[in-house]
């Protein structure tokens, strides 16, 4: 007997998943950035994957037999990792702002240390459910 919440647990958790796929890769990409500081012309790399979620959750309607809504097949946005190619403001090209990694890397690490609390909550909670304490 399906009622339908496991597939919406298997899609909260497939989410869940890649969002810290995303903030995986987006530690790597700040530290990456923050060990070229002083490579000359160097462009530094940013991660994209809320933006695509937006965009994709932007485009859903309520009925679901459009292919834009979200099934089990759906990807629930793209992480890409982009360069940005503004200028500088430095001599050499570079235009890594320390600052600007160090914030972006103190709300990554919030956002991943938040999406495993609410990972194990849910483990906890189907952990509860299934041995009854």
């Amino acid at each position: 007997m399906n009622n339908g919440n496991s597939s919406i647990d298997s899609q909260a958790y497939d989410l869940m998943k890649k969002a810290l796929d995303a903030s995986s890769t987006r530690s790597r990409v700040i530290s990456n950035n923050v060990a070229n500081i002083n490579t000359a012309n160097y462009k530094r790399h940013y991660v994209t994957f809320e933006d695509t979620l937006k965009e994709a959750s932007d485009d859903l309607k309520l009925k679901s037999t459009n292919e834009r809504h979200i099934t089990e097949e759906s990807k629930y946005g793209d992480i890409e990792v982009k360069q940005d190619k503004s200028s500088s403001m430095r001599q050499d090209g570079n235009n890594v702002d320390i600052d600007l990694e160090k914030t972006n890397q103190a709300a990554n690490t919030l956002m991943y240390n938040a999406l495993i609390t609410e990972v194990n909550n849910s483990l906890s909670s189907k952990r509860y459910v299934i041995n009854g304490r």
